[in-house]
């Protein structure tokens, strides 16, 4: 199985930390100049941008609040304007504001779905304008692709979680009516699907007693690495996956299968 990806351009949305910052550098280790998104972090970003300049790749970290119209606009004209054009866009950004559903404020509830909703609606919208600028790069068989990261939790109703669980449920029908949209054009949109992924951010809920709970809700009987991730985020952006679009993968050790009805409920 050969990726062959050289000299590809990917842009990564919250490619500073976490799962973004394994498709950063996952995607540079195959050779694809990348985009290093952040928000507020811009140590962070120049980190993983000389890990991979460090290791012989090219990328750039560009600052960008992705609920931000002029905000999206600027960083797909850094991104040509540094890398001559566009062939992957990596959806990832994302937040949670937690509440029960009568306590939480519309603060709360705006914030999440302006990024997780919203900021993928910019993003997707600025590079389905680019591809069609740009027209076929001679980099791959589509013209094109957007990969959008979602959740279980497109699926999986979440208590406390509202406002989050519906900016997924809301992206997975984005992402189906784009890639309904646009697939004559040549550009294809899928979505990726995590369960429950150890990060330096969700430690408290992954390590420990609380990390034995969880493993209640995954059938595989363990907790998913930020390389789980990043390995299929290759193989869905690459010419592996040409045949494929308006699919969300759920890469979830089987959490996404109701573990409570396994001895039949």
């Amino acid at each position: 199985m050969k990726l062959d990806m050289k000299d590809q351009v990917v842009l990564v949305t919250g490619g500073d930390s976490g799962i973004g910052r394994a498709i950063s550098l996952a995607f540079a280790g195959e050779g694809v100049r990348v985009v290093v998104n952040y928000n507020s972090s811009q140590d962070k970003a120049d980190e993983v941008v000389r890990e991979i300049v460090d290791g012989g790749g090219h990328a750039i970290a560009v600052q960008c609040n992705v609920a931000s119209e002029p905000d999206v606009e600027r960083l797909f004209d850094d991104t040509i304007q540094a890398f001559g054009g566009l062939d992957i866009l990596v959806a990832n950004s994302g937040i949670q504001k937690d509440a029960a559903f009568a306590d939480m404020s519309l603060e709360q509830w705006k914030a999440v779905i302006d990024v997780n909703l919203t900021g993928q609606f910019l993003c997707a919208r600025a590079a389905v304008r680019r591809f069609r600028t740009q027209g076929n790069r001679g980099r791959m068989r589509a013209n094109g692709v957007i990969l959008c990261m979602n959740s279980v939790h497109e699926t999986i109703p979440w208590a406390g979680h509202v406002n989050y669980a519906a900016s997924k449920g809301g992206l997975g029908m984005l992402m189906r009516s784009l890639a309904q949209e646009v697939a004559h054009e040549g550009i294809r949109v899928n979505g990726i699907a995590p369960g429950a992924i150890r990060t330096p951010i969700n430690e408290d809920a992954t390590e420990g007693d609380a990390g034995k709970k969880l493993l209640r809700l995954i059938p595989y009987g363990r907790i998913g690495d930020v390389a789980d991730v990043a390995n299929l985020a290759l193989f869905m952006a690459s010419d592996l996956a040409d045949y494929m679009t308006g699919s969300t993968v759920y890469v979830d050790g089987g959490m996404t299968l109701y573990p409570g009805f396994e001895d039949n409920g």
